[in-house]
């Protein structure tokens, strides 16, 4: 029997990933080294997936995208942007969701509320799964750095990284990942203010402290 995560998640044992892309494989490394127990999935079957479990080892285990949200005590979304419409709903209802969405629109296609500021990809995300608590987790940062950047707390210069939505409980978990993986956190405020995170901002894959971090979310600019 794996050892349970220690803190607020201690009753959350088991996370489930939808989406198994750099950052999706980066994510089940650190959950994994974490003492979760890992189910994973993406959108070309888990037979696909069989080199990652094999790398990763026994925490890990692949499944579709639908058993993967309904193993999880909590989730992670780590799809493109035009592929949430896909995305199980149903056994996602009642979850923390960590969404890592940011808008690349020569990938998604050009998306007029996004390109007006009108709403934001977590935004969107969390209409899509209305039951659930999105909130905005480990999008500016590089995947091959999440299992590599972490520092102890109270580390000089530790870096942060940072979030956003409207759950308080959301919150807290992503708070509690962050630290536990070797990173300050910063919240930069509900899910309409996600923005400020992504693509084409001060905080964008740019390795800050907390205090940094603060100031370039602050002084983001909306649109170009």
């Amino acid at each position: 029997m794996r050892e349970h995560p220690d803190g607020l998640s201690q009753s959350m044992t088991t996370v489930g990933i939808i989406g198994a892309g750099n950052i999706g494989g980066a994510l089940a490394r650190a959950f994994s080294g974490l003492g979760y127990d890992v189910v994973i999935a993406n959108s070309r079957g888990p037979e696909t997936l069989q080199e990652l479990v094999d790398e990763v080892g026994p925490a890990v285990r692949a499944a579709t995208a639908s058993d993967a949200a309904a193993a999880g005590d909590f989730a992670v979304v780590t799809v493109p942007l035009k592929a949430i419409g896909d995305l199980p709903a149903r056994p996602l209802a009642g979850k923390i969701v960590l969404d890592t969405n940011n808008y690349y629109f020569e990938r998604d296609g050009h998306v007029e509320p996004l390109d007006r500021g009108q709403t934001t990809t977590s935004e969107m995300v969390q209409r899509r799964l209305p039951e659930s608590k999105v909130v905005k987790a480990f999008n500016h940062i590089m995947s091959t750095q999440i299992n590599t950047d972490g520092t102890p707390a109270g580390t000089a210069d530790r870096r942060a990284l940072g979030t956003a939505s409207d759950h308080d409980d959301a919150i807290a978990l992503v708070t509690e990942i962050y630290d536990r993986l070797g990173f300050d956190t910063v919240n930069v405020g509900p899910l309409s203010e996600s923005w400020r995170l992504e693509r084409g901002r001060p905080t964008y894959v740019v390795r800050q402290t907390a205090a940094e971090l603060r100031e370039a979310a602050a002084r983001a600019n909306r649109l170009p």
